[in-house]
C-alpha cells in the first residue's frame, strides 16, 4: 500500500461525512443531464464509500447494475456494507485496472476522484475499454481546477499536488484514450468532463 492509498484508507470510514445536502442536490441535477435510464450498467471509478450509489440505483432500477471500484480497502468495504443490493457490487482495485471484460458498461463515472488518480491516462484508457460502443465516461468534481488545487495544497501530504487537467491537457488525454469526442464544462464550482465512445 503506497502513501496515497494509506491516506485514503485512513479516511475510508468518514469519506462521505463532508457531503452536504446541497452537494447531493447538485449531483442529482448533474446526473439528470445524462438520462441514466432503467437497465443501464454503470461503473463508478473511485467510488469511495458509495456516495453515488443511491442516486444511480434509483435511475438504473432493478434491471440495471452498478459496480463500484476503489483502491481503499476500508472505503470499498464500507460501500459494500452500506449497499447490500443484488445489483450493486464493489471491488477493491485501482481505477486503471478494472477486473471486468471489455464493453460491459453503458456509463463510467468518476466523482471527486479523478484529480487523485496517479495514472490518469491509463484510467481513461480503461474507461474506454470497459465501455460499450456509444457509452460515456463522465468526470465530476464539485469545484473548478484552481479551487480544488488550492484545497488539496492546504491539506498537503500525499494529495498536495493532485490536480485536474486543463482543457488542453484533458483533450490530449481523451484523444490518447481513443475518445475522439469529448467536452468540458468548468466554472469556479464545477468541473464536468465527458468522453464519448463511438
Amino acid at each position: 500500500m503506497d502513501e496515497k492509498q494509506r491516506y485514503f484508507d485512513s479516511l475510508g470510514e468518514d469519506w462521505d461525512k463532508d457531503l452536504t445536502s446541497e452537494d447531493l442536490e447538485r449531483l442529482t441535477h448533474i446526473l439528470d443531464k445524462f438520462n441514466i435510464s432503467q437497465g443501464l450498467y454503470v461503473c463508478d471509478l473511485g467510488c469511495g464509500t458509495g456516495v453515488l450509489f443511491d442516486l444511480l440505483r434509483r435511475r438504473v432500477g432493478e434491471q440495471g447494475m452498478i459496480l463500484g471500484v476503489d483502491f481503499s480497502p476500508r472505503a470499498a468495504h464500507k460501500a459494500s456494507r452500506n449497499f447490500p443490493f443484488h445489483n450493486i457490487g464493489v471491488v477493491e482495485a485501482d481505477a486503471c485496472c478494472v477486473p471486468m471484460a471489455d464493453g460491459v458498461f453503458d456509463l463510467v463515472v468518476s466523482f471527486a476522484a479523478f484529480a487523485h488518480f496517479s495514472h490518469k491516462d491509463a484510467t481513461i484508457h480503461e474507461a474506454y475499454r470497459i465501455l460499450k460502443p456509444g457509452g460515456r465516461f463522465v468526470i465530476i468534481h464539485l469545484a473548478g481546477r484552481e479551487k480544488l488545487a488550492c484545497r488539496h495544497h492546504m491539506i498537503g501530504g500525499p494529495i498536495d499536488h493532485d490536480e485536474l487537467p486543463d482543457a488542453r491537457q484533458l483533450r490530449a488525454m481523451f484523444e490518447r484514450g481513443l475518445f475522439m469526442n469529448h467536452e468540458l464544462t468548468e466554472t469556479k464550482d464545477l468541473y464536468l468532463a465527458v468522453g464519448f465512445k463511438k
